[in-house]
Parts: structure tokens; sequence; C-alpha cells
């Protein structure tokens, strides 16, 4: 299963380096090595959707938004659903963040779950870096992997 982590922000937001986006991207590499990921920096909802219909794959790719009102999960159970996902035979799992001032009606239709960080607000920068990391947390639960440990 290919994941993508997908963030809506306007391209004149991108412009500057942070170091809250190497730590995603470093994060996403990690995981790269248990399954194919990838970053995909958007400018708008609508383009997320018209990238999302372009799409073609034996199935539609799964959509998760994040959302301070979606479910909050533990890493075991994200990791649990992320796997029950790839075990189910989905091709792409797409989790996005942002826009800034909230997903429309049409968007919140169109996803097959909302996931909350937790209830705190966060930069979008620095979710991209939590979630890109919850990502790897999750492959590495999945494998086995000691990173975790329970912790």
């Amino acid at each position: 299963m290919k994941l993508i982590l997908a963030a809506l922000s306007p391209t004149r937001s991108r412009a500057k380096s942070d170091a809250a986006g190497q730590l995603a991207t470093d994060y996403l590499a990690r995981a790269a090595r248990y399954s194919p990921c990838e970053a995909l920096h958007l400018d708008s909802e609508a383009a997320l959707l018209t990238w999302l219909d372009r799409q073609s794959a034996r199935t539609a790719p799964m959509l998760i938004l994040l959302d301070s009102r979606g479910k909050q999960m533990t890493s075991e159970e994200f990791a649990a659903q992320v796997g029950r996902l790839r075990d189910g035979g989905t091709q792409t799992l797409v989790l996005a963040i942002g826009p800034a001032d909230g997903w429309s009606a049409v968007a919140r239709a169109r996803a097959g779950m909302t996931l909350s960080l937790g209830a705190i607000t966060m930069p979008h920068e620095l979710a991209r870096a939590v979630l890109a990391e919850q990502i790897y947390r999750a492959l590495t639960i999945l494998a086995g992997h000691p990173y975790h440990s329970g912790h």
C-alpha cells in the first residue's frame, strides 16, 4: 500500500525551508523502507479532490482527513487501522492536512474517516511532522520493529 501525506498550503507559504518540514521528510523516508510513502503539496482542497479523481488504480484512494473534530487514536490503534486498510486491499492511503479554515462538507463526504492528532491546536507544518512520525511508527508496529516498544 502506498501512503501519501498531503498538505494543503498556498505556494507562498511553502517557499520557506523549515525544520518541521525537514523532520516530516526524514520520517517519510524512514517509513518508505516499509511501504512506499511520499509527500504531496497542493494549493487548495479543490486541487486535492481533483488529484484524487485523477488517480487510476484497481481501487480508489482511501482519504483520511486530519481534523480537530476527528477520531483520536493511540499509535497502536492507528497502526491497526493502517494494517486493516492494507490487508483489506487499499492500494493508496491519503492522509490530508489543511486547509486552515477547515474541510468543506464535500471533502468530509469524500473521506473514509477524519482523524485528530489531539485537542490542541498546532501549526500545519508541525502537524505534518507529527503525522509523518506516526506513519513511520505505525509501519514499524506492523512490522514488529522495536522502534515503538510500547510507549
